[in-house]
């Protein structure tokens, strides 16, 4: 059995050596394979397996159409096309689930800003990459933001910086072949100098955390209500005075940690080997 972990050129996955040694002790083959080389003969693997293609956010169109173009792709299409544009946060909202506050900005709309502390974003987006915070008295410097990200063709987000990132960071809960595995603390990112963040996927301060029981219900709710067959996802969730909210719902590329967890790998090694089945 044979199987592709796909990956970008140039950046090195931490957890890609686990994997492969997880994947082998179970008897399977597996090679990390660059998503865009054109010389890769996709057809000899029976399973990729979109890991860290962490570049795939200055050309989606291309890296959807290449996933489109697969036998077999885990996580499937439709979560890598629902989960690659942040667009799915309104519709998370739309069905009930918390999210943090939101503004879309299409390109050519002139965005309105929050009177706190506030971020833009690009709409697709990896990481922390072309984020950043402004102070409520910042207007013509986020403005001008904006107009960067309209003028490369993306869609902008504006959401209020939500403080208690500073204080207590993200919750990072990973599930593994739909099942809880591991939650992590991603401290804040948009506080920290620039030679740290500015990477392809910027450095992050991450620690092993733990699932609070309701912020454990609204990921495993949002995960049910998707619907998706996903052999991994990981929905990160930050608290509010509301309650917990989404921030991000990480089906594409996310960074899973497995080194933090001992027995993560092999879950993750399972959830790929269950996928396997003559074609």
């Amino acid at each position: 059995m044979r199987v592709a972990l796909a990956t970008c050129a140039h950046e090195v996955d931490p957890d890609a050596g686990l994997l492969v040694g997880a994947l082998e002790d179970l008897g399977v083959d597996a090679r990390l394979e660059v998503w865009n080389d054109e010389g890769v003969d996709w057809d000899q693997y029976e399973l990729t397996v979109v890991r860290s293609t962490w570049d795939y956010t200055s050309q989606r169109e291309a890296f959807l159409a290449w996933a489109r173009s697969l036998a077999r792709v885990a996580n499937p299409y439709e979560a890598l096309e629902y989960s690659s544009d942040k667009r799915y946060l309104f519709d998370l909202a739309a069905r009930g689930h918390r999210i943090v506050p939101t503004r879309l900005v299409s390109v050519g709309e002139t965005p309105t800003f929050y009177d706190v502390d506030f971020v833009v974003k690009p709409c697709v987006g990896a990481g922390s990459i072309d984020a950043d915070r402004y102070a409520p008295s910042e207007g013509e410097r986020a403005s001008a933001h904006v107009a960067r990200l309209h003028e490369s063709g993306r869609d902008a987000l504006i959401q209020p910086y939500v403080v208690s990132v500073d204080d207590v960071g993200e919750t990072g809960l990973v599930f593994l072949a739909g099942e809880f595995s591991h939650a992590m603390v991603k401290a804040a990112m948009l506080n920290v100098a620039p030679d740290t963040r500015d990477r392809l996927y910027r450095a992050e301060r991450m620690s092993r955390g733990h699932a609070d029981p309701a912020a454990l219900a609204l990921a495993r709710a949002v995960l049910e209500e998707v619907g998706f067959d996903l052999t991994y996802a990981r929905v990160d969730l930050v608290p509010t005075p509301e309650g917990w909210a989404v921030m991000e719902l990480e089906l594409v590329e996310p960074a899973l940690f497995l080194a933090y967890d001992d027995a993560a790998p092999a879950r993750l090694a399972r959830a790929i080997l269950a996928h396997l089945s003559p074609r």
